[in-house]
């Protein structure tokens, strides 16, 4: 059977969409292989009425709902590649299963590059982070790092100081100059240049190349964002380079430069959080509905 809408990636920007869709009483598939992106993380916040809560709860309601209407199939799996077919699309699952669809959402997130330094990603999602918005408060005004990766890490370093005492390790990335420098003392931060070898301790104890150790409440940095979906590169989306990687290029209805191809969620943002996750997929659901009444 041919679906209306296949959205690939079930996580909040892909139930989001489907939920526009499912109103719009059109057929719908969603195909889940069930990785998201903030599983590190045991709580969840920012979000409208779901602050504070457990990023696999938010999920499991948010399917829940999406699942009460009967014109939604759900296909847990890996979609691996996609071929045009006349106005719609056939998109194929590891399994070797073959879907069809007049719209394709791509909801399948990004996965996240980390640095590679010792004992960084074992405390990802829990006492390290990239989002101050989504995770700065519970620091409760504490001791923070910000880990360069990038002379763009000098923006993060600017903004922290707003959630508490904030330490630049620049760790040889790049050297702040005069005008930089100046901007960061008049934001209280402490900026440390020397070498980071590895982070230790109960939180954060970031050990310095002169054997020194910096005792910290939470450290932010940028991970290296890839898209995790290989059906972006096969169906030859056009991408926009961001401050963390390479983001897809979107309309105003969320439609990428492939006519009939809608995208939402951190794979079509610059920065990611699940209120704009969202945000994006309510966009995507009603763009691809509108698309297929008005083309």
């Amino acid at each position: 059977m041919s679906h209306d809408a296949i959205i690939v990636g079930g996580s909040y920007a892909g139930l989001s969409a489907g939920l526009q869709l499912a109103r719009a009483r059109r057929r719908v598939l969603v195909i889940d292989a069930g990785i998201r992106r903030n599983r590190f993380a045991s709580h969840s916040h920012g979000f409208l009425g779901q602050d504070g809560r457990a990023p696999d709860d938010i999920a499991a309601d948010g399917r829940a709902e999406l699942m009460d209407y009967p014109n939604v199939t759900w296909q847990v799996g890996e979609a691996t590649s996609v071929q045009r077919d006349g106005e719609g699309f056939l998109v194929t699952l590891r399994d070797g299963n073959v879907l069809a669809a007049r719209r394709l959402i791509l909801a399948g997130g990004v996965r996240d590059e980390l640095p590679a330094i010792e004992g960084l990603a074992e405390r990802w999602g829990r006492h390290v982070f990239h989002c101050p918005y989504c995770h700065g408060y519970e620091l409760d005004q504490g001791r923070i790092g910000v880990l360069a990766v990038s002379p763009m890490s000098i923006h993060h370093a600017l903004m922290l100081p707003d959630w508490g005492s904030t330490t630049f390790f620049t760790n040889g990335v790049f050297a702040p100059d005069a005008e930089q420098l100046a901007q960061l003392a008049r934001r209280g931060v402490v900026v440390e240049p020397d070498r980071v070898l590895s982070i230790s301790g109960e939180r954060v104890d970031i050990n310095l190349a002169d054997s020194r150790s910096v005792a910290l409440d939470g450290l932010f940095v940028m991970p290296r964002t890839h898209q995790n979906s290989p059906l972006v590169e096969q169906l030859g989306c056009a991408l926009v380079e961001g401050p963390m990687g390479l983001y897809l290029q979107t309309s105003e209805t969320q439609e990428t430069s492939v006519p009939g191809v809608f995208a939402c969620g951190d794979a079509a943002l610059a920065t990611g959080s699940v209120a704009l996750a969202v945000g994006t997929g309510a966009r995507a659901g009603t763009g691809a509905h509108q698309s297929l009444i008005f083309r």
